[in-house]
C-alpha cells in the first residue's frame, strides 16, 4: 500500500508578519517514518527546525495531546521553542484541536502550549474594518536553562568568533552547553559579525550574545543566536534560547517580567514571563502561516 502523503505547513513563529521571526516546517505523520527519513526531509526543507507531530491517543491527560520532534538539517534536537510554537500555532488556527490547552510529548519532558488572549488585538479588530487577525498570543511552559560559570582559556577565539573586543559577561548552559556572551550594550549585539567559522572552533554548541536593551525600546534585552555546527548559521529567533536569557536577566535585574528583542536580521519578539518557583519559564508570541503543502515522499 502506498504512504500517505503528509501534510505540512510552513509558519513564521515569534511573529505576527510574514516573512519574519522564525520559519519552521510542521508536518502532521498519520504513521511513523524512520529517522533516516525524518532527517532527509528536515534537510530538504533547509531551514532551522523542522517538527513532527503525531497524535496520541492513549493519553491519561484531558488535553489533546502529540508526540513532537525536532530536526535541525543536519541533527535531531531536544528542545525548540520556536517549532513547538510553529506547531501549536497549526493545530490551533486549522481547528485539528478542539481545546485551549495542548500537551506535547518531546525529549524534554511534557511541553503545554495554550491560548492567552491578546487584548489589545480584540480592540483593534472591534474598531476596525478589514481582515481579521488572530487575537491570541500562544504561550509555551519551558523548563528553565541555568548558565554557570565559563572557564576558557582562549577567550580571544570568542572575541574573534564575534568581531568583539568588549565582553561584560561570559557564562555556559548547564543543559546544551551554549557560550552565553553579554556585550556591553543592544547597539553592540546588532553588529555582531559573526566569523561562523570560527564559531565552529569555539567549545560548547552555539553561541547567544545578550545585552540590555535602551530604555526607550520598550524591550528588556536583546539577543542573537549562532548555531553553525548544527546547520544554523543564525537562528532568528530561538525559543529555548530565551529560557537561558530569560533566567540570567531574572537574576541580573530583579525582575521575572520580560519583553525580549531578537535582533537578526528577521527580527522577533517574545513576551516572557520567568516562574522561579517552578523553575520555569512561560513564552508568549504568535506565529503566521506562510506555505502549506503535501509531501509526496
Amino acid at each position: 500500500m502506498a504512504k500517505k502523503l503528509v501534510q505540512y505547513y510552513v509558519v513564521d513563529a515569534f511573529t505576527d508578519s510574514a516573512f519574519k521571526g522564525n520559519p519552521a516546517a510542521v508536518c502532521l505523520l498519520e504513521e511513523d517514518r524512520d529517522e533516516e527519513w525524518l532527517q532527509a526531509v528536515a534537510s530538504e526543507f533547509n531551514i532551522s527546525q523542522t517538527g513532527y507531530l503525531t497524535r496520541l491517543t492513549d493519553a491519561e491527560s484531558p488535553n489533546p495531546r502529540f508526540r513532537l520532534r525536532w530536526f535541525t538539517p543536519v541533527a535531531e534536537v531536544e528542545l525548540c521553542g520556536h517549532a513547538t510554537l510553529a506547531a501549536a500555532h497549526t493545530l490551533f488556527s486549522r481547528g485539528l484541536v478542539n481545546s485551549n490547552i495542548i500537551e506535547f510529548a518531546t525529549l524534554s519532558g511534557i511541553l503545554t502550549a495554550k491560548k492567552v488572549p491578546d487584548v489589545k488585538a480584540m480592540n483593534d479588530s472591534n474598531s476596525q474594518k478589514g481582515e481579521a487577525q488572530e487575537c491570541y498570543f500562544i504561550e509555551l511552559d519551558f523548563p528553565t536553562v541555568p548558565t554557570t560559570d565559563f572557564n576558557f582559556s582562549e577567550v580571544s577565539l570568542i572575541h574573534k568568533a564575534l568581531s568583539v573586543s568588549s565582553v561584560m559577561d561570559m557564562k555556559i548552559t548547564t543543559t546544551s552547553e551554549d557560550i552565553f556572551v553579554v556585550l556591553p550594550s543592544a547597539k553592540s549585539v546588532t553588529d555582531v559579525e559573526p566569523q561562523f567559522d570560527e564559531i565552529r572552533k569555539c567549545p560548547g554548541s552555539g553561541i547567544i550574545v545578550s545585552g540590555l536593551a535602551p530604555p526607550e525600546s520598550g524591550f528588556d534585552f536583546y539577543s542573537r543566536f549562532f548555531f553553525p555546527k548544527f546547520g544554523i548559521n543564525e537562528d532568528p529567533v530561538c525559543g529555548s534560547a530565551h529560557c537561558a536569557l530569560a533566567t540570567y536577566w531574572s537574576q541580573k535585574l530583579g525582575k521575572c517580567d520580560f519583553v525580549a528583542y531578537a535582533a537578526s536580521p528577521r527580527s522577533g519578539i517574545l513576551n516572557i514571563h520567568v516562574d522561579k518557583q517552578n523553575q520555569r519559564v512561560q513564552l508568549r508570541g504568535k506565529a503566521i502561516t506562510v506555505m502549506e503543502g503535501s509531501l509526496l515522499v
